[in-house]
């Protein structure tokens, strides 16, 4: 959250535990994020302790995002390719619209950041005449105004469209793709993305993945992906997203956010309650956040040695995956793992 916090003030008293530290949104913070917005993160502070990690891709958070996808496309002498990259290309033959008995295909990319991770998918689908569209749709409208900024750079003469859209809370509108010819339209299919292993991070992810087969018809696919494994074995070192995202996002909140550094801690772990490997904000003090604008006036109060959640992930077991798309109404039609077997890519469609 882009300087969310200002105004931060210190009350005190006879006792140290007692010392309470006022901080209160900024009006860049209002300008950034809706009612409905502010509303529903008072409601994750209150109820679940935690800033959902969607709402670090707003503001400057979706520049963050997109400079830590960046570092993981270089190539290094330990990493030679990236993973989903790779496994979209390596399953192209069955992504590309050919099991759909389509001539054409819209992607609709949720979740679609800088658009890097789908570059190499689309010139392939171009280069056999098979794409009609790219939609980006994400939270974030600065991520979206960098995903057009990309794309319509790397195809000047592919139809670009985009809309923001909070996939934990809403369908995909079907308005983004339908065409007015419906003849048309019908030898038409859709291929929803959801990639950079996002399914993971959700907290309700059968929620967010009964929001795609609401929005999917019988000949659309939907790919996502995620790693693979146990969570509870995690071995307790930081790797990857729980460790430079994490902490990208963990700074931006202490600095921007108005919490003093010596308030507060980084601390990483395993959550049984959600199967997942989390990080959280603890607090060292106490601390008062007066949220008064927008016609919303409350207080919140977080406690000393309270813990807030700022980003989550889960790996998916195969089992687990099965079960999470028969509750959704989709079903599994292909999957692939990477060479290690520490990702996995899914399609699926609607269930018969």
């Amino acid at each position: 959250m882009a300087n969310i916090l200002s105004n931060s003030s210190q009350f005190s008293s006879d006792s140290p535990n007692s010392i309470i530290r006022r901080i209160e949104p900024s009006s860049k913070f209002y300008s950034i994020f809706s009612k409905k917005e502010v509303l529903e993160l008072i409601q994750a502070l209150e109820i679940g302790r935690e800033i959902p990690l969607k709402y670090s891709y707003k503001g400057r958070g979706g520049r963050i995002w997109s400079n830590f996808y960046q570092k993981y496309l270089m190539i290094r002498w330990y990493r030679t390719s990236n993973v989903e990259i790779d496994l979209l290309n390596k399953n192209f033959d069955y992504i590309n619209g050919n099991h759909q008995n389509c001539t054409k295909v819209n992607i609709i990319d949720i979740g679609a950041g800088n658009s890097y991770p789908v570059k190499k998918f689309i010139n392939q689908l171009y280069k056999l005449d098979r794409i009609n569209q790219y939609i980006a749709l994400d939270i974030s409208k600065e991520l979206l105004t960098l995903s057009k900024s990309n794309f319509t750079t790397w195809f000047p003469l592919i139809k670009f469209n985009s809309d923001t859209i909070d996939i934990e809370t809403s369908t995909v509108p079907t308005e983004l793709w339908q065409n007015s010819n419906s003849e048309v339209a019908q030898d038409f299919a859709n291929i929803f993305l959801h990639l950079g292993v996002t399914i993971g991070n959700h907290r309700d992810r059968i929620r967010v993945l009964q929001n795609f087969r609401k929005s999917m018809k019988k000949n659309d696919f939907l790919v996502f992906n995620n790693e693979t494994g146990s969570n509870s074995t995690w071995d307790g070192q930081a790797r990857g997203g729980c460790k430079y995202h994490v902490e990208e996002i963990y700074a931006w909140i202490k600095n921007k956010v108005g919490i003093s550094a010596e308030d507060c801690e980084l601390v990483r772990k395993y959550d049984l309650k959600t199967d997942s490997i989390i990080a959280n904000i603890k607090f060292n003090q106490n601390y008062t956040v007066v949220f008064n604008n927008l016609g919303i006036d409350k207080n919140l109060e977080i406690l000393k040695d309270e813990e807030i959640t700022i980003w989550r992930h889960h790996k998916y077991e195969m089992q687990e995956i099965l079960q999470e798309l028969e509750k959704a109404g989709l079903q599994l039609v292909h999957y692939s793992y990477n060479k290690y077997f520490s990702h996995i890519i899914v399609i699926c469609k609607i269930a018969c």
